[in-house]
């Protein structure tokens, strides 16, 4: 775990004596060893677009949707076949045993026969239907593509920011419980003189056992979100870059929110998938409709066969040999209602496809709208926080002042301290919160790309 976050250095409270000043030293020491093994860390963690790649090659939600949108180009493949010429061979042999009058022999051959059969569709508007439907299949499959993809882009984006802020609550529940560990010696050593009361010790104590708890939970929450994000990239033990410091939000482009509305309603996959759906229904109903209509097949045929001549022939053996192409109509006349019911059937069903239509862009445009406020609301708050942050620092440095001179007791100290680090933990989660908030906002409009993880990996440490 990285001891270089951009958190600031925990501030040490001091007693109003010099027999504080071993444990000075001795805390100075541990930083710096601690910001050099953070210097060592950093310089072999993951970067957002590293493990953005490892991801796009072992996630298996998305390599199943890549592998389902693969397969479809086939799928219409086999469609198209239904306008192409088709041939078929024929074999056939067998034996022949006459039974002739009396006054004639009987005889016994050998029969066998090959034959070429070929089929070119000429009208067959069902058949281009079915093509066309197939051909909007492949559009439905790259709409599903790009929704795992902007899906994994979300999800490793969740993940990595979640590992960077159980270190930041870690690092600064450490940090507090290092400063409520040095009070509480301070508050000893005062008690031990004489000029502190037993209650500031024991609020210390207090104070310094639950932040031990509160660290251990830290732990345990963090090692969670490791394996979260290991999980997600394929790899062990993967260390996340920290925000560059002075950590900068860019401001959100476009500013207006009807802009990002307008491209939901037509980039989202939802939506995409949604229309697709829609056109789809509407051949359905073509098709349906096409089932009334006569079809027209060029038809050729090539044979030869060796059996009986038969006849006159008295069941000589020879063979017989032929060919022929012309034009097959076929006509339904009457069908008991089948293709009357089916086009009823399918102008329903389009109905339900326009308003499935109608309900995917309103949820995409719902959803978009609340992600924009959302993403506004967490920049105002990261705003506010780095003004709570300014504030309690200067708090807590009043305090102490105020604590050595005798007017302010152990508690207050504490209570600063426990405010400024909880400062501290909430503006990273805001940032972080902020960060993906950009992308979420993104998604819910259907544009989040591989160029939106650039442009927050540009933003981590180097």
């Amino acid at each position: 775990m990285s001891a270089t976050r951009h958190l600031a250095s925990p501030p040490t409270v001091w007693p109003r004596h010099t027999r504080g000043r071993p444990a000075r030293r001795i805390l100075a020491v541990a930083l710096g060893v601690a910001l050099g093994l953070g210097t060592a860390t950093a310089a072999s963690a993951q970067s957002l677009l590293e493990l953005y790649d490892a991801a796009h090659a072992y996630d298996a939600t998305y390599l199943s949707a890549r592998a389902l949108a693969e397969s479809v180009p086939y799928r219409v493949e086999q469609s198209e076949a239904l306008l192409r010429p088709s041939a078929a061979l024929g074999a056939a042999t067998g034996r022949t045993a006459s039974i002739p009058p009396r006054d004639l022999p009987s005889y016994n051959a050998n029969e066998a026969s090959v034959s070429v059969n070929a089929r070119q569709p000429l009208f067959n508007r069902a058949n281009a239907a079915t093509v066309s439907q197939a051909e909007k299949s492949l559009d439905v499959s790259r709409a599903d593509l790009d929704s795992a993809e902007q899906d994994l882009i979300l999800r490793l984006a969740q993940a990595y920011f979640d590992v960077l802020g159980a270190e930041d609550t870690l690092v600064t529940t450490r940090a507090n419980k290092a400063a409520i560990s040095e009070q509480l010696a301070s508050a000893k050593r005062n008690f031990e003189v004489g000029t502190a009361t037993i209650t500031d010790t024991r609020e210390a104590q207090a104070r310094y056992d639950l932040a031990t708890a509160q660290e251990i939970s830290a732990q345990n929450d963090l090692a969670t979100k490791r394996i979260t994000l290991d999980q997600l990239v394929g790899r062990t033990d993967v260390e996340p870059k920290q925000l560059a410091a002075p950590v900068t939000i860019p401001a959100l482009e476009p500013g207006d929110p009807q802009a990002w509305v307008r491209q939901a309603e037509t980039r989202h996959p939802a939506v995409r998938r949604a229309q697709i759906a829609l056109d789809i229904a509407r051949l359905e109903t073509a098709k349906a409709r096409a089932a009334a209509l006569p079809t027209i097949d060029a038809v050729g045929s090539v044979s030869t066969a060796r059996g009986p001549l038969g006849g006159n022939f008295g069941g000589q053996l020879g063979n017989n040999s032929g060919a022929s192409i012309g034009l097959q109509l076929n006509m339904p006349l009457y069908s008991g209602g089948a293709i009357q019911n089916r086009i009823r059937e399918t102008l329903v069903l389009e109905e339900r496809s326009q308003n499935d239509l109608d309900a995917a862009r309103r949820s995409v445009i719902q959803g978009t709208r609340q992600a924009y406020a959302t993403l506004l609301s967490g920049a105002a708050q990261v705003r506010a926080l780095e003004a709570a942050e300014s504030s309690s620092q200067l708090a807590l440095e009043a305090t102490q002042l105020g604590y050595r001179v005798g007017v302010r007791v152990n508690l207050d100290v504490l209570n600063a301290q426990t405010q400024l680090y909880q400062t501290r933990r909430d503006l990273a989660r805001a940032r972080y919160d902020v960060l993906v908030g950009n992308l979420r906002l993104r998604q819910a409009a259907g544009v989040v790309t591989e160029q939106d993880v650039a442009a927050i990996d540009r933003l981590l440490a180097r």
